[in-house]
């Protein structure tokens, strides 16, 4: 009798350090290769070593490396560079789909881990930016309602306006008996 492994949500990492380290470039929700390698508790180089021997697994939709320009612009984004201070070659950056296939690459079970604590994180992203824009969409629903409502609530008000502005004002006070 084979007994079954009990899965136990231990949260290796935080959800929100995770989160923290998703970047959006060129279209894609993104870690950079510092971040992961932070996240499995390797060195940057040894992950581009695993990454470079397993590279036919890695397609350009999985991970890319930035442009220098890229990579500029994100460092003078933060403020504190000391991660990236003393590197030769811009970062690797991978999507959800090259984080999977990391797991197939790192085979600790530390990396196992980070990569079921991702996933879920890019899961819990996309709910929420679904739910974001639900959201949107019936707040833009409710405005357009109600400004057609009170569109003629106002319009009902200029109305009423007008009609007093029709009727001659009779003058308050007496006024001296004429007659034609």
């Amino acid at each position: 009798m084979t007994k079954k492994k009990e899965t136990v949500s231990t949260n290796v990492i935080p959800l929100k350090s995770i989160a923290n380290a998703i970047l959006y470039i060129r279209g894609h929700k993104i870690i950079l290769d510092a971040d992961l390698a932070n996240l499995y508790e390797v060195e940057t180089k040894v992950l581009i070593q695993a990454v470079k021997r397993n590279i036919n697994r890695f397609p350009e939709d999985f991970m890319f490396q930035l442009s220098k320009e890229e990579f500029e612009i994100l460092r003078s984004q933060f403020v504190t560079s000391s991660q990236w201070g003393g590197r030769r070659y811009p970062p690797y950056a991978f999507t959800e789909q090259g984080v999977a296939m990391l797991s197939s690459v790192l085979r600790s079970e530390r990396a196992v881990q980070v990569n079921i604590e991702i996933m879920r994180t890019f899961v819990k992203l996309r709910e929420m930016l679904s739910s974001n824009k639900d959201l949107s969409i019936k707040l833009k629903k409710l405005e357009k309602k109600y400004d057609d409502q009170f569109k003629n609530v106002f319009e009902a008000i200029r109305q009423l306006m007008s009609a007093d502005d029709d009727k001659k004002k009779r003058p308050i006070g007496f006024a001296p008996w004429t007659e034609d």
